[in-house]
């Protein structure tokens, strides 16, 4: 029993024996987590290479796919495409579009573009095949309508023009000062000019003007000539002026400036033909959006044509072009202006007396004043010269004037009466009235009353430009140059009786009359 005790008194656990016992079994089990979660974490470890191998195969699928896309996409929207005009969305992948050839389509919407972008009148792109709608052009992609940026304007400045004093300060109170002071007139209490017409001769400056105020403005301009409007289907026309106004309403402030304004606003008429009516219908557009478009917009008009009588009545009214200004042939005064600023960039002899061409009393336009200048210049040139000397300008002058010394210096004028018949008999002759010139009036074969015509007098110290003179049976008249209307008419009314009481002379006289005069 002793021995018993002694064993089981020996096999009891001690304290520390049961806490060494039960901290060798926590880590027993502790190493077997550490392992199952280890293997765990291992089987999902193989499982994300798995998912990452699967998204990779994936992703290079997709990566084909897109690439294929694009390379539909990029066919689809390959050159030529339909260019056309779209109109209404029917939904979100359907629309209404207007071709080229006048006719309507009911087309699918690519899904890619962006339909916010898709107004009404907006350009557009369709496939060539389907008429699928694949792109939307921008607003600026019309070549009919061109917005000269910031750096595209020209650069000529109201120094550069000579002359055109009135000119410049009406256009620039019409268009740049309501552009710029537009709290001036609301302040007055009035409504700024709505449009300028600009007319007058040929070369008379309009354009130079133009471009003079597109460089001084900050605002966009916007160029068209009026026959860009005249297109070969119906009803690009009126689309073309819907799409110059709108453009130049989303970048106002905003010039529009329409050349040769005559080519689509003539008067109206009966129209027989198709042509005719559709430039009347664009007229007709024009004058909705020059009414409809809103004065506080700062949108302004400027019109240019050499031909303002051939305009329609309803254009000219107030309240569409406001202000009209008259472009005349410069004065002696304007004259010498432009001279002075033409040739102020250019390399001129000390011989070299603008004045002297100023003087004469030709009406020479700006353009033609700047031609002469330009052909001095070549002239210099040919000569293999640096400086512009006074012959090169008065071969200029000859070349752009269309005259010659020969023509002014020399007159003569020789037949037998007797040899004389009505189609030999010369014509009347237009003569100019300047300095150095001789006037020669010739004769009709019958004995008229004397007949006069004086043109284009100016309002100083003016001479004849056009005189048709009929008298005397088989006489000869000859004057000098520098003949005003007040001495042709002191001319006429002083020997007037006596050449009359001579002319039973002159029949019977029968003899060779030989005149030859010189200046």
């Amino acid at each position: 029993m002793e021995d018993v005790g002694m064993e089981i008194q020996k096999e009891e656990p001690t304290f520390e024996s049961v806490v060494a016992e039960k901290s060798a079994l926590h880590k027993q089990l502790q190493e077997e987590d550490l392992y199952t979660k280890y293997k765990k974490l291992a089987r999902h470890l193989e499982l994300f290479d798995i998912q990452e191998s699967y998204i990779k195969d994936e992703q290079a699928n997709l990566k084909r796919e897109l690439i294929r896309a694009q390379e539909e996409v990029k066919r689809i929207k390959s050159v030529p495409l339909v260019i056309g005009q779209f109109l209404e969305a029917i939904d979100q992948h359907t629309g209404i579009v207007g071709s080229t050839t006048g006719s309507n389509y009911v087309v699918r919407i690519l899904s890619t573009l962006d339909r916010e972008l898709l107004k009404p009148s907006s350009s557009v792109a369709l496939h060539r095949h389907s008429n699928a709608l694949v792109d939307i052009l921008p607003p600026e992609a019309d070549s009919s309508i061109a917005m000269l940026g910031k750096e595209e304007k020209p650069d000529v400045s109201y120094q550069d023009i000579g002359g055109m004093d009135l000119q410049k300060q009406e256009i620039r109170e019409a268009v740049e000062l309501p552009l710029t002071h537009f709290d001036l007139y609301k302040k007055i209490g009035i409504d700024p000019p709505r449009g300028v017409l600009l007319y007058g001769p040929p070369g008379t400056g309009k354009t130079m003007l133009v471009k003079a105020v597109a460089h001084h403005t900050t605002a966009s301009f916007i160029r068209v000539v009026g026959s860009e409007f005249v297109q070969k289907y119906l009803g690009e026309g009126p689309r073309m002026v819907r799409d110059v106004f709108r453009l130049a309403r989303e970048n106002a402030p905003a010039i529009i400036f329409i050349d040769e304004i005559d080519a689509i606003a003539t008067k109206r008429f009966d129209a027989q033909t198709g042509a005719d009516r559709e430039v009347q219908r664009i007229l007709l557009e024009l004058l909705n959006q020059m009414d409809g478009f809103d004065q506080g917009s700062n949108v302004k008009v400027i019109m240019a044509t050499n031909r303002a009588d051939t305009l329609d009545p309803a254009l000219l009214r107030p309240g569409r072009l406001d202000r009209k200004i008259e472009f005349p042939l410069p004065s002696r005064r304007e004259k010498r202006l432009i001279f002075q600023a033409v040739t102020s960039k250019m390399n001129l002899g000390p011989d070299v007396d603008l004045e002297d061409y100023v003087s004469r009393p030709d009406r020479l336009s700006s353009a033609e004043i700047s031609s002469i200048a330009q052909a001095a210049g070549l002239q210099a040139v040919r000569k293999n010269r640096y400086v512009i000397l006074p012959v090169d300008f008065e071969e200029a002058w000859k070349q752009t004037v269309k005259r010659s010394d020969d023509t002014h210096e020399f007159c003569e004028f020789s037949h037998h009466i007797s040899a004389r018949n009505d189609a030999d008999a010369p014509s009347p002759i237009q003569i100019g009235s300047t300095s150095h010139h001789t006037t020669v009036f010739y004769e009709c074969n019958h004995i008229f009353p004397f007949a006069f015509a004086c043109s284009a007098m100016s309002a100083q110290n003016s001479s004849v430009t056009l005189v048709s003179l009929c008298f005397l049976h088989g006489g000869v008249l000859i004057l000098k140059s520098d003949i005003n209307s007040d001495h042709l008419m002191a001319f006429l009314c002083f020997f007037l009786p006596r050449l009359l009481a001579l002319v039973d002379e002159f029949k019977t006289l029968r003899a060779h009359l030989d005149v030859s005069c010189y200046s």
